[in-house]
């Protein structure tokens, strides 16, 4: 449990800071000119996080904490589409609807706020 927190203490903060900042009224125009060099470099980083996840964490109970490891795999699959696929999951990202970004930026926002309060909780459960 204590490895459990110490990477959601790193992982939640991180998904928060990263779907605020993303979030279309703070910056409505992030997205308007992605190139696929960064979009690659995205994967990249992506895959190093989830990688690191993965391996420090690959533990799959019925509770929280399988949160973690879903997520480290997740980061770990995406970026790979992200570094194979530049181009193709740039135009599709393009093609997406704001409600659909909307909706999935929800689901991580959450999932943020939940490995928030597991780690910075004060009791060991």
């Amino acid at each position: 449990m204590p490895n459990s927190k110490q990477i959601a203490g790193l992982l939640g903060p991180t998904l928060v800071a990263m779907i605020a900042s993303e979030f279309p009224l703070v910056q409505p125009h992030l997205y308007d000119a992605q190139i696929p060099p960064v979009v690659y470099l995205s994967g990249v980083l992506m895959f190093v996080g989830g990688l690191a996840v993965v391996r420090a964490h690959n533990h799959w109970a019925r509770d929280w904490t399988a949160l973690v490891t879903l997520s480290g795999w997740t980061f770990l699959l995406l970026g790979l589409v992200r570094m194979f696929a530049a181009e193709q999951y740039r135009s599709g990202s393009a093609s997406t609807s704001p409600t659909t970004w909307m909706l999935l930026e929800g689901i991580l926002l959450v999932i943020g706020l939940i490995l928030t309060f597991k780690a910075y909780r004060g009791d060991t459960t």
